[in-house]
């Protein structure tokens, strides 16, 4: 239940920054907290929604009592299907809904502040440039054409171990995407950056400054802060395994 102490966004710009807060801390329930949320859905307890807030956190809690509701509710008793499942297929569906909702979220506020038909092709493009949360929690993240080439090319240059940091590079860690050769033009380039790699935690792009992670199990992506993994602690880690993977393997 909200309540939205949160500013309520009325351009184009603060409401796809409301999507992408919200959208964050979803991905966050559902990878990086998943034991904690599969805890927290118990289903002895009453119907139960999962919420995203702007500031890229969760909850899981009771539906808003007031009728109509302030905004577009989630999907209600995802609980109840917690145990009448596998979980990466409960995981998966709770995901779709969560997208729906997203949507559905965004355009209510389009709607209530008379977003144009201009201003609302210019949200959807803004949120389709991001993978949907069902596309991260299942590792589906779709690459364009170009990119397969890359992609293959570098999972044969990875070795046995993990992580990547931007600059010096440690040998035996695993190597993110490379970048393209200095020969593509530069809208080639823009376009790797915006379409590369995601993180599998919070969505985001792959940024060259930043330290990155990879799962040896489900082979995706992290940001090493997302998963509170720092690039000392990688160097010791024969094996590393994300927290969905980790969560599997304890309840297989």
């Amino acid at each position: 239940m909200e309540g939205i102490p949160h500013p309520i966004p009325r351009t184009v710009e603060e409401v796809f920054s409301d999507f992408r807060g919200r959208r964050a801390g979803l991905i966050k329930a559902l990878t990086a907290d998943v034991e904690k949320f599969y805890q927290q859905c118990d289903p002895e307890k009453e119907n139960l929604c999962l919420y995203g807030l702007p500031n890229e956190t969760w909850e899981v809690n009771l539906p808003v009592e007031e009728v109509p509701p302030e905004l577009p509710e989630p999907a209600l008793g995802i609980n109840f299907a917690r145990d009448g499942m596998q979980e990466k297929d409960w995981l998966s569906l709770v995901a779709v809904h969560s997208d729906s909702w997203l949507l559905a979220v965004a355009f209510y506020f389009g709607a209530r502040f008379g977003f144009g038909k201009n201003e609302r092709k210019r949200l959807f493009q803004m949120i389709n440039e991001l993978p949907t949360i069902f596309e991260v929690v299942t590792g589906n993240v779709k690459q364009p054409k170009d990119q397969s080439a890359t992609h293959n090319n570098s999972s044969k240059n990875k070795s046995s171990g993990k992580s990547r940091q931007s600059e010096s590079q440690t040998k035996g860690l695993k190597m993110s995407p490379p970048p393209k050769e200095d020969d593509e033009s530069g809208e080639d380039e823009e376009e790797d950056d915006e379409q590369g790699a995601t993180c599998g935690a919070c969505g985001d792009n792959y940024g060259a400054d930043e330290f990155w992670i990879c799962c040896d199990i489900c082979e995706r992506w992290f940001h090493g802060k997302c998963v509170k993994i720092t690039p000392a602690k990688a160097e010791h880690i024969k094996q590393y395994k994300c927290p969905s993977c980790s969560s599997k393997r304890v309840r297989v």
